[in-house]
């Protein structure tokens, strides 16, 4: 498989404050819309079913109308009505009846294809554990990297931007309207994962390998901004064929990933690249 071609960027000619203001200001303004989301709504990005309880009624509804199908289940209290495929799902809370629920439907003349439902209790246990999931990976992610270069500041570039491809997607998820679900959560370790193989490209060309700094910095470009764009294309198109078939969840899924690698390609070669040159010429390093 052919590498993109990489055009040389002059480093040279913009200083260490100026390559990290921008990824800075970006990390700032998504902090904010996040600290926002949590005043409003207590969570710092609206929670999907799996984390709040609730029921969910898959169906197929004919060619009724979103409106029509609303105004069938004007007695409950609908959260949200979204399409999987050809049928309809629709959300409610956790408290409605099942049998009441199902029953409604028929008399509309729909076809039940499903229905579940998650407990508070359940939903506020799985919210735990994945706060904690994502908790763990972060941590065991931090020192893994402080024992793989045992230095303060390059190790300080790689979490800090770790830090800022997972805030940027949580605030566009509250943004573009995606729920928190356990497909984003997934999402989330994987753009971890992502953030972590890129940050850690960039430090091993730069610190461990022999060229000038420039030279080594576009030696990891060749080889970590290929993989990312052409991860970031296989996500586009998973999104897109996922949203033509109507599988929210994937094209959630997708879209969360899309964020967090475009997050990450101005992260690892602006933030943590101006850390890793100050660092080598004006820190500790010099």
């Amino acid at each position: 498989m052919g590498r993109v071609d990489v055009e040389r960027i002059p480093y040279e000619e913009y200083t260490n404050r100026q390559l990290a203001a921008v990824p800075l200001a970006i990390l700032a303004v998504a902090l904010l819309v996040i600290a926002g989301a949590y005043v409003l709504a207590g969570t710092p990005v609206d929670l999907g079913t799996e984390f709040t309880g609730g029921t969910e009624l898959r169906f197929d509804a004919g060619g009724a109308s979103d409106a029509e199908i609303r105004e069938e289940f004007s007695e409950f209290e609908v959260e949200s009505l979204r399409s999987v495929g050809d049928a309809r799902e629709l959300v409610l809370g956790p408290e409605v009846d099942s049998q009441e629920l199902e029953a409604t439907a028929e008399e509309a003349g729909y076809d039940v294809l499903a229905i579940e439902r998650v407990s508070a209790d359940f939903g506020s246990e799985a919210q735990s554990q994945a706060l904690i999931g994502l908790v763990i990976a972060f941590a065991g992610m931090s020192i893994l990297v402080a024992l793989i270069f045992r230095t303060f500041v390059p190790s300080l570039a790689i979490v800090a931007s770790a830090f800022s491809d997972i805030m940027i997607p949580l605030a566009l998820m509250n943004i573009v309207g995606i729920d928190l679900t356990l497909g984003a959560v997934a999402a989330l370790l994987m753009i971890i994962g992502y953030s972590v193989d890129s940050d850690i490209l960039l430090n091993n060309h730069v610190l461990k390998r022999h060229g000038s700094f420039y030279e080594s910095t576009f030696r990891a470009m060749r080889t970590g901004v290929s993989m990312t764009l052409t991860s970031i294309a296989a996500m586009v198109t998973m999104a897109v064929v996922a949203w033509l078939f109507g599988i929210e969840l994937m094209n959630e899924i997708a879209l969360v990933l899309v964020f967090g690698l475009s997050a990450d390609l101005l992260n690892t070669y602006m933030l943590n690249l101006s850390l890793l040159r100050w660092y080598k010429y004006e820190g500790i390093a010099r």
